[in-house]
């Protein structure tokens, strides 16, 4: 009997280790997932949120400061580009721009296509005063933008177009 009460001792500390073996891989993996849904969770918070409850949250803050939602830029080229016989006295004689205007407005886009003869021709006398000099440095090609803007804006108010022209961008700018 002492044998027998000596193996179940034996027996029952095998099958006790193996039990504890299986409990402490039962507590790793549960663990882990409880690591990994509290990360999960914690991402989900800070950063997805509830998209619906961000864009009221935009929408009010625009309403609150009385902007409305800008809509994207468009682009327009006035082509082809302007090319103008400078005034005499300088060494540059000519000059030839690619002028681009940004606007968010297709309607104003639409008006400056309208009228592209009259801007054409306003934006040709104001390039044919240039002085080719001027020119040659950032500030005066930078001076020259914003005149041009200013002009097209002019025109767009005289004409009782739709709003603004935001930017004007030289794509091109060639001095002979």
């Amino acid at each position: 009997m002492a044998n027998k009460k000596g193996g179940d001792d034996l027996d029952l500390g095998i099958e006790q280790e193996g039990g504890s073996k299986k409990k402490m891989l039962i507590l790793i993996a549960v663990g882990v997932l409880v690591l990994l849904g509290g990360g999960l969770g914690a991402g989900f918070f800070l950063f997805g949120g509830d998209a619906a409850t961000e864009e009221e949250g935009d929408g009010k803050a625009a309403a609150e400061t009385g902007q409305e939602e800008q809509m994207p830029p468009i682009y327009q080229a006035l082509s082809p580009a302007f090319v103008v016989n400078l005034p005499p006295g300088g060494r540059v004689k000519m000059l030839q721009i690619g002028v681009d205007v940004m606007a968010r407005d297709p309607a104003l886009i639409a008006f400056l296509k309208h009228n592209d003869p009259m801007i054409r021709n306003h934006l040709l006398n104001l390039f044919g005063t240039q002085q080719g000099e001027a020119l040659r440095s950032r500030e005066g090609k930078e001076k020259l933008q914003a005149e041009v803007l200013k002009t097209l804006n002019r025109i767009i108010g005289e004409q009782g177009g739709p709003g603004e022209v935001e930017a004007v961008y030289f794509t091109s700018f060639v001095m002979q």
